[in-house]
């Protein structure tokens, strides 16, 4: 990529101008494939936007909120949101981030996915984007620059999906209760207690529940745990404190879900996902340095 630029960082409209300018640059480039970076400050959110290419979004560091009309997913360290081709979505910044995308042309390699979801992303794959980004604009790419970019094209389906994404219901009754359960998540909301509230039998509660979102309840519910976790462990509050205030009667409660959801327990996956790429600091005048375009 040839030249890198600053702006303020808490000059929102300088990130929203660039934002606008790379969809545009986006839309007119050739290339199948594309890995560009970017850095945004705490809280800045990307408003509704869409693609002709496919996205995966690599959150290096920090966490990341993706909103659809779908539902909504999070974002953590070590792994990436895929977004298909015309999804219209925002992106909301949950501490600084440090994101590397790939956008792909659709049906540029048999067996792309077809829906949004979360992955994992591998050591391999977490070193073929940084040195993706890092590849010069040319006419006509070396070698090692298109067997990179091809090597990325044959793992995006291979990146194993991962139970970050949080599906919501069109149903309005049920909607509303998941926006309250949001805003005040337990680990002991039961369906009985729900069907209650909205009149209905259990059983037909769990068909409708599921129908709507393709998840039970309680699947549901633990994601939307994760949901509420994720930011503040990240954030660096303790283990004890947000297992508690999430209700959990204890921490290895708490942790046996977290490692039934993710594989590990807190401490180890937030210590494997603080190994990655750090985020340029703030330099004299509040300058965060953010993605280039050619």
């Amino acid at each position: 990529m040839a030249g890198r630029y600053m702006v303020s960082a808490d000059q929102g409209a300088d990130l929203f101008e660039m934002h606008f300018r790379r969809l545009k640059w986006l839309e007119q480039a050739s290339d199948q494939i594309l890995a560009l970076p970017c850095d945004y400050p705490d809280g800045h959110r990307v408003p509704d936007h869409e693609h002709s290419r496919a996205q995966l979004l690599h959150a290096i560091h920090g966490v990341v909120l993706i909103k659809t009309r779908f539902g909504r997913w999070i974002v953590p360290p070590d792994h990436a949101m895929w977004i298909p081709a015309g999804i219209i979505h925002s992106v909301e910044m949950l501490g600084d981030v440090s994101m590397r995308s790939v956008y792909v042309v659709p049906e540029s390699i048999e067996g792309l996915p077809a829906r949004l979801h979360v992955v994992a992303v591998s050591d391999l794959m977490r070193s073929l984007i940084v040195e993706a980004v890092k590849l010069p604009v040319k006419a006509v790419p070396s070698e090692r620059a298109l067997l990179v970019l091809n090597l990325i094209l044959h793992e995006i389906p291979r990146l194993p999906e991962r139970p970050l994404g949080l599906p919501f219901p069109s149903d309005a009754r049920i909607a509303s209760l998941c926006r309250r359960f949001l805003a005040e998540p337990s680990p002991h909301t039961t369906i009985d207690v729900w069907a209650a509230w909205l009149g209905m039998s259990r059983r037909s509660f769990t068909r409708t529940f599921q129908r709507e979102t393709g998840l039970s309840l309680s699947t549901w519910r633990q994601q939307a745990l994760l949901f509420a976790a994720l930011p503040r462990l990240a954030d660096g509050e303790p283990v004890t404190s947000v297992a508690l205030d999430l209700g959990y009667d204890s921490v290895p409660a708490f942790t046996t879900m977290f490692r039934r959801m993710l594989g590990a327990s807190p401490r180890s996956y937030l210590r494997r996902s603080g190994e990655g790429e750090r985020p340029p600091r703030q330099t004299e005048g509040g300058l965060l340095s953010t993605s280039p375009l050619p």
